[in-house]
C-alpha cells in the first residue's frame, strides 16, 4: 500500500495545484490513498462546501484540519455529514465532528487521526493524552494508523513522534507552510516528517501576498491577508510505503515540486 499525505492547501490556488499535480502523482507514483489538509482550503482560512468538494474531485481520500477549521460558518453545514472529513481530535467533548476515521481500502482498515498541538496554539486539551484514549479504540479495529499532528513547533511535533515510534505508521507535521527535510523511519518503525510543507503560491509567505506580510512585520499594524492569486505553484507531500502482509512502514519519499 502507498499513502501519500500532502501539506496545507491554501485557497483556490492550491486547490488547482491540488487537482493538478495530485492526479499525475497518483498515476506516476501508484499511490493508492491520499490524506490531505485542507484547513486553508477556503480563501486561505476554513472550508466551504466548495473547497471541500474541490479536494475530493482533486484526489482527496481523507481531509484532515487544524486551528482554522472553524473559520467559516458553512463548515457548521456539512462537518457532522461528511465520514472522512476530520478535525484536531483534542477539542473539547461536543465539538462537532470528529478526531479520527476510519477508512476501508481493500482487506485494510486505515486509521487517520487529526490533533492539534498546545504550544503557541489555541489552548486544547493534552494531544498525548489524547492519542492514547483514541488508540485504545484504533487498535482494535486498524490495520495501520496515521497522525496529523497540526502543531507550530519543531520540538512538540518531534516529541510526538517519538512517543508513538513503534505504535502508528506515520506522524506528519502541519501548520507551518514550509517543508522540512528530515522524513525518515524512526528506530521502532514509525515513519516522520516534521512538516509535510503547503500546496499553493510558491512566490508568497505562507500562501499570503509578500508585501501585505512585511507591511505587518515592518509597521506592526493590522492588515488583511490577501492571498497571492499568480505566478509559481508548490506542491508539497509525503509518501508512505506499507507492506501489505506485516502493515509495517517500509519507506519514506519525500515530495517537492516547484513550478
Amino acid at each position: 500500500m502507498r499513502v501519500m499525505l500532502t501539506g496545507d492547501v491554501v485557497g483556490k490556488p492550491g486547490r488547482k495545484a491540488f487537482q493538478k499535480y495530485t492526479a499525475q502523482l497518483k498515476a506516476e507514483k501508484n499511490i493508492d490513498v491520499v490524506i490531505v489538509n485542507g484547513e486553508n482550503s477556503a480563501g486561505g482560512k476554513g472550508y466551504t462546501r466548495k473547497s471541500l468538494d474541490g479536494l475530493y474531485h482533486g484526489g482527496a481520500d481523507i481531509i484532515t484540519s487544524g486551528n482554522h477549521v472553524w473559520d467559516k460558518k458553512d463548515v457548521f453545514e456539512f462537518i457532522d455529514q461528511e465520514p472522512f472529513l476530520i478535525r484536531p481530535a483534542n477539542y473539547p467533548e461536543g465539538t462537532p465532528g470528529k478526531g479520527y476515521c476510519i477508512y476501508p481500502f481493500k482487506a485494510k482498515n486505515i486509521g487517520v487521526v487529526n490533533l492539534s498541538g498546545r504550544a503557541f496554539m489555541p489552548a486544547l486539551d493534552c494531544p498525548f493524552q489524547k492519542i492514547e484514549e483514541i488508540l485504545r479504540e484504533l487498535n482494535k479495529e486498524c490495520d495501520v494508523i496515521f497522525l496529523d499532528f497540526h502543531a507550530e513547533t519543531t520540538s512538540e511535533k518531534m516529541a510526538m513522534g517519538w512517543y508513538l515510534d513503534g505504535r502508528v505508521n506515520a506522524v506528519v507535521g502541519t501548520h507551518t507552510h514550509i517543508q522540512t527535510a528530515d522524513e525518515r523511519i524512526l528506530p521502532q518503525g514509525t515513519a516522520y516528517i516534521t512538516d509535510l510543507g503547503m500546496v499553493g503560491p510558491w512566490n508568497s509567505i505562507l500562501g499570503v501576498k509578500t508585501e501585505i506580510i512585511l507591511q505587518k512585520f515592518t509597521t506592526a499594524m493590522p492588515c488583511r491577508f490577501d492571498l497571492e492569486e499568480s505566478g509559481p505553484m508548490v506542491y508539497s507531500a509525503l509518501i508512505v510505503d506499507i507492506d501489505d502482509s506485516t502493515n509495517r512502514t517500509t519507506n519514506v519519499e519525500r515530495i517537492l515540486i516547484k513550478e
